[in-house]
């Protein structure tokens, strides 16, 4: 049977768009007055969020999907988005609604379990590519092994990635949002394919970025590894912690600077 059931979906119509759902918010009075941030950085992580708070001033937005603040430092031309959970269907929902109200670059930023013996705790893995083993990318495109990252963005993030220091790599993950249901078969496949890392996301928003024409990269965290075919978590680690700090860095500079890259032209 394929997936999804019904063949060639991705070309048909939708009940109804984000758009229209964002209209109806705003008829109902329910959406917030402001203008919308050129980029939004996604994040995972409620400590991460919570030690943003503490060091740099935040302007949070009720109204807006999840919980939705302004870096204010950046004049409001960068958000950071998180609180919505983990996997495709929470995060994607969220990306679409954004879309909807007028954003158009997205850094995510999360962890990730590396597949490669050379990775380290807290290195960070730039993705520029996700294997589709989730469910929500098969709504969006037409059946295929890859989803892309947008090369411009994320070509950037590297570069600030770069400048800040640290252990760094770029490569393809695999995206499965059955975490439960990641098997040593499949971790040895793919890690002989010179699969960097597994992920639960990033397929999933390449598609819905390359579907809607927005740009979006994501980076991940080394947090836990099945290199040796066995789980061996550091979840909370001071090594992952510094490099989720180092990691929101370069996505909040690679969003304002392209602002600032704009003005100046």
């Amino acid at each position: 049977m394929p997936f999804p059931n019904f063949a060639g979906k991705q070309r048909e119509d939708a009940f109804f768009t984000p758009e229209e759902y964002v209209a109806y918010l705003r008829r109902e009075g329910l959406l917030p007055q402001i203008a919308m941030p050129a980029g939004v950085i996604l994040c995972y992580r409620r400590g991460l969020l919570r030690r943003i708070g503490e060091r740099e001033p935040l302007e949070r937005v009720r109204g807006l999907p999840a919980e939705f603040s302004l870096l204010s430092e950046t004049g409001g031309t960068v958000a950071i988005c998180g609180g919505f959970g983990i996997g495709a269907p929470a995060v994607t929902a969220v990306v679409e609604e954004l879309i909807a109200l007028g954003v158009r670059r997205f850094v995510s930023i999360g962890t990730a379990g590396a597949l490669q013996p050379e990775s380290t705790l807290g290195e960070i893995i730039v993705c520029d590519r996700a294997i589709r083993d989730e469910g929500v990318s098969h709504h969006y495109l037409p059946p295929e092994r890859y989803a892309h990252a947008s090369p411009g963005l994320s070509e950037r993030l590297q570069a600030e990635l770069a400048r800040l220091g640290g252990a760094l790599s770029t490569g393809a993950t695999w995206t499965i949002d059955a975490p439960y249901r990641e098997t040593t078969a499949e971790a040895r496949y793919y890690q002989q394919e010179g699969v960097r890392a597994i992920d639960m996301e990033a397929a999933a928003l390449f598609a819905v970025a390359a579907y809607r024409g927005v740009e979006l990269a994501a980076a991940f965290v080394v947090s836990d590894s099945l290199a040796d075919l066995v789980w061996q978590p550091s979840l909370r680690g001071p090594e992952v912690q510094a490099g989720l700090d180092r990691l929101y860095q370069a996505a909040r500079a690679t969003l304002s600077g392209i602002r600032s890259d704009a003005e100046g032209l």
